[in-house]
């Protein structure tokens, strides 16, 4: 039975005080553009606007003219840069100029060089959402691991501009020090937006056990019972130690834990509780289903039509 210990690092808590924000040149690419400009009115952080020149770019993106010059994505970004022309700080445009083979890295690069603390990118794309994102720069810049990615997902152009008002944070965590890697960037942007994190813990049950676990189960399924049964208790007083240290750190806190299918479950839940930002932690080098098994991962993406946060695991 796991020894769930909240080791969650407080001096940690990034400041969130510079934005990167990708754009491609497409309308669907903006929907990141209400985010930003809620993040920097209640953070107080500076926003830097980044084309990538695109080695070989198509003629179009998604139904908009693509951006292939220097001087027509400086005018571009101009453009964008003046709708945050009130209310605080003027925004930083750059374009790198050499056309890249690798526009991902290429991004990640500059969220090195400009020291982001939060990347926003939209996805959006003809297939459904987990084929924008497996393969999509948005993906490749998750598995680079430099910051953490905030995805916008755009089903319609309807979407580009939503507006962004986040008052509950659904953040999953399940007793690992890998997955509360999330916590912190979450608590900077639970108290930047003054919203209540609500944390989601999942526990299986006998029938929804994954791999060796689920050949065990129907072998002693009453043992199996007791055993997540005592899994569920433990978990109720790591999230009730969770809650505490956050508190205590100036974070609202609710907690669910819920039983089932831990994708499955999770994202009723986060549904449930209407959330409008759902965050977890990811190992880089896995891309998103790292942390959590790939049935977990492609089910949030799939379903999940909300912005998630993706933090990389540490």
């Amino acid at each position: 039975m796991a020894d769930f210990t909240p080791t969650i690092d407080l001096t940690s808590v990034p400041r969130m005080a510079t934005l990167l924000v990708p754009l491609d040149g497409s309308r669907l690419a903006e929907a990141t553009i209400p985010i930003a400009l809620d993040l920097r009115e209640h953070l107080n952080a500076r926003v830097t606007l980044l084309h990538v020149l695109e080695h070989d770019a198509p003629e179009s993106v998604h139904g908009d003219p693509h951006l292939r010059t220097e001087a027509d994505t400086t005018t571009y970004l101009a453009a964008v840069a003046r709708r945050f022309a009130e209310g605080g700080e003027a925004v930083l445009t750059h374009v790198h100029p050499n056309p890249e083979h690798d526009v991902a890295k290429s991004i990640a690069a500059h969220a090195a060089e400009f020291g982001a603390d939060l990347i926003l990118i939209a996805n959006h794309g003809r297939g459904g959402l987990r084929e924008r994102i497996f393969g999509s720069i948005a993906q490749q810049v998750i598995r680079e691991g430099i910051a953490p990615v905030l995805l916008v997902p755009v089903l319609s152009p309807a979407a580009v501009g939503r507006a962004f008002n986040c008052q509950t944070m659904g953040v999953l965590v399940n007793g690992t020090a890998e997955a509360e890697t999330v916590l912190p960037c979450a608590m900077a942007l639970a108290k930047g937006l003054d919203a209540v994190i609500h944390l989601i813990l999942a526990v299986p049950t006998v029938g929804t056990l994954p791999g060796d676990r689920a050949a065990v189960a129907t072998l002693v399924p009453g043992t199996t019972r007791a055993i997540l049964e005592l899994e569920e208790a433990n978990l109720a007083g790591y999230a009730t130690e969770v809650r505490r240290l956050l508190g205590e750190s100036g974070v609202r806190v609710e907690v669910s834990i819920v039983r089932g299918d831990p994708a499955s479950a999770t994202l009723a839940e986060a549904e449930r509780l209407e959330v409008d930002l759902l965050a977890f932690a990811t190992h880089a080098q896995s891309g998103l289903t790292g942390l959590w098994n790939a049935s977990f991962g492609s089910k949030v993406l799939s379903r999940y039509t909300r912005p998630l946060l993706l933090v990389p695991a540490r």
